[in-house]
């Protein structure tokens, strides 16, 4: 019993410190290959997505291309741009328990939210995304049993709840400083999420892979040095739970243009 419950422990741990930073990691591979960063042709970066998409165990990165580049041309624009908390979240979410349960619970929001929100056309290649990934999923279950599925899965809740590096779909859109809303992050934790953190830097130039954006922002000082940034990114989750004058209504929204 002692030694199931040791193991459950490190189960658990390891689901966080490991693969929730890995997962968190492969969020970000799969950002910058949906902007075509990773190889010249663009079937090549929808193909190789796949590839990077099957630890996290549940088909994603198809869906992920069409609203993350809708968030970067309608940025802000309410019932377009799925990264915007919807008013129901931000009427609910007003105090430290609803925040703290938001924040634990994120990545839900995340992958939730943008199918309430503005459903998809289901394409051939959200067909082939989910074959790919279920057929992984299969094989890893016929050779190993379910727990590698269980470890998959977990380690996706834990790379979008209360872990450092999950604190970045806060830190990058949310209102913190006057009427700015979109914020860098120069710090350690970039090495682990491809600079994501360079996010003023990534909106302006969004087909520059993340390799180039430390030395974009050491090129333009004029544009980026005077402008708010976050030091810390769990400092963000500590203040977006305990800050009163923080939450899920920090977003600036535009209207659809008719």
């Amino acid at each position: 019993m002692l030694r199931d419950m040791a193991w459950t422990w490190q189960f658990w741990v390891c689901s966080y410190v490991v693969g929730g930073t890995a997962t968190q990691a492969l969020f970000l591979a799969i950002h910058e290959i949906t902007h075509n960063l990773g190889f010249k042709k663009f079937s090549h970066n929808k193909a190789f997505n796949l590839i990077a998409n099957l630890p996290i165990g549940i088909p994603y990165c198809t869906a992920f291309r069409g609203y993350h580049l809708e968030h970067h041309k309608y940025q802000g624009v309410d019932g377009v741009d799925t990264d915007l908390p919807t008013k129901i979240e931000g009427i609910f979410f007003t105090n430290v328990f609803t925040k703290l349960f938001f924040a634990t619970c994120q990545i839900l929001f995340y992958a939730i939210r943008p199918m309430a929100v503005k459903q998809q056309s289901f394409t051939k290649w959200h067909a082939i995304n989910w074959v790919v990934q279920f057929s992984f999923d299969f094989a890893v279950y016929k050779a190993f049993g379910f727990g590698p599925l269980w470890y998959f899965l977990i380690s996706d809740f834990m790379a979008g709840s209360l872990h450092p590096c999950a604190s970045h779909f806060i830190a990058e859109h949310y209102v913190f400083v006057g009427e700015f809303e979109t914020y860098s992050y120069y710090g350690p934790l970039n090495a682990l999420c491809f600079n994501v953190g360079y996010h003023n830097e990534h909106h302006d130039f969004p087909n520059i892979p993340w390799t180039r954006l430390p030395a974009l922002k050491k090129m333009c000082p004029e544009y980026y040095d005077n402008l708010p940034y976050h030091r810390s990114w769990p400092l963000v989750i500590w203040k977006f739970i305990f800050d009163p004058n923080v939450g899920t209504f920090n977003r600036v929204k535009r209207k659809k243009a008719e």
